[in-house]
């Protein structure tokens, strides 16, 4: 009998937990199926918050992308939260999922890999939101918008320069980081304008490395391998950048080299600049940030606001066609600084000549 008494507790006692255990259980699940955004219709210009993904602030130029875009973001009305990876594809990965759970309408991103990256867009997709790809493309996703400058045209315009200056000789490319995709199309822009002259045996490649990460002194390494390699008789030298060119001069410089072998690079740094008013680098691709960052800015609080977008150009992520908003760079050298950086206000003149006025 008292078995039979403890027995109907414990029915009685299932009776009442388990309906409280399988409501609790479908609460939860309730919960985890909230999506941690706010729908489209419910968005507002006023209460937008874009979220900024970016690789480095290691390089002068993106300090300068930084600024200026948290400025257009806020100028439009919206709120902006900015993360530095530092070149590290899992902390980029982890700050996105971060943006993500904070309740970001829109995620830009500059991306360290772009093929990792790619991992990134779906996990923002998965939360409903969309994903544009500022200044470099992720590949292998399906990116909602890219903004950039033309980054073939960039390499087109750096080897016009240098073939006006050496039309024959030995060449040495020096490219980026081969995870980032804008250091192909920088590539492919270089050879698009040398291949008729290696063609036709006026240009000769004797030395063409990637600089892992974009590192300056990853660069060092590889013009002192082709300098060494060729008993320094090198002709003329393309960098993907003004990092790279930088420290590529710093070794032609010790070499007593400096200024006898044309070299050129991309970014109109500062101190590109003034190496090219002092007559050590040829010449450098100017790209108006200003103009990128208010286009990228205007561009995501449109998508942000969940409208449509004015489709332009298309550019092949090697998954998509990713539509595209492409601005024309500016080849500059010694002629046209003025007209040009100094006009715009992206360098200050006293900057600029500052080695002439010592």
């Amino acid at each position: 009998m008292k078995h039979l008494f403890i027995q109907l507790r414990f029915m009685l006692f299932l009776l009442v937990v388990i309906p409280v255990l399988f409501a609790c259980e479908q609460n939860e699940k309730s919960n985890l199926k909230t999506p941690i955004y706010t729908p489209i219709e419910e968005r507002t210009q006023n209460n937008l918050k874009i979220g900024f993904l970016m690789d480095t602030l290691l390089e002068e130029r993106w300090v300068k992308d930084r600024e200026l875009f948290k400025e257009a973001v806020e100028s439009r009305g919206a709120e902006i939260e900015i993360m530095e990876a530092h070149g590290n594809d899992v902390l980029q990965i982890w700050q996105a999922e971060t943006m993500i759970s904070n309740g970001i309408d829109l995620l830009v991103i500059v991306p360290h890999n772009a093929e990792t990256t790619a991992a990134i867009v779906k996990k923002a997709h998965a939360a409903g939101i969309k994903v544009l790809s500022y200044d470099r493309l992720v590949k292998n996703a399906e990116v909602d918008m890219y903004v950039s400058y033309d980054n073939e045209k960039v390499g087109e315009l750096q080897a016009l320069a240098i073939t006006n200056l050496v039309p024959q000789g030995k060449y040495v490319y020096i490219g980026g980081a081969e995870t980032d995709y804008n250091a192909h199309l920088l590539k492919k822009g270089v050879f698009n304008v040398l291949q008729p002259f290696i063609k036709n045996g006026n240009i000769t490649i004797v030395f063409d490395q990637w600089t892992k990460d974009w590192v300056p002194e990853n660069a060092k390494a590889n013009i002192q391998l082709a300098l060494e390699a060729n008993d320094n008789q090198i002709d003329a030298i393309i960098a993907a950048n003004d990092a790279t060119a930088g420290a590529v001069i710093g070794v032609l410089e010790e070499r007593g080299l400096a200024g006898e072998i044309p070299v050129a690079g991309q970014d109109a740094d500062i101190a590109a600049v003034q190496r090219i008013v002092e007559g050590t680098q040829a010449m450098t691709v100017y790209k108006p940030i200003n103009d990128l960052s208010e286009k990228a800015a205007e561009l995501a609080v449109i998508l942000a606001k969940g409208e449509e977008v004015l489709k332009g150009e298309k550019v092949n992520n090697e998954l998509v066609n990713v539509p595209s908003f492409l601005l024309t760079p500016i080849a500059v050298d010694q002629s046209n600084i003025d007209e040009t950086i100094i006009a715009d206000g992206f360098h200050k003149k006293e900057d600029v000549y500052k080695s002439l006025n010592h």
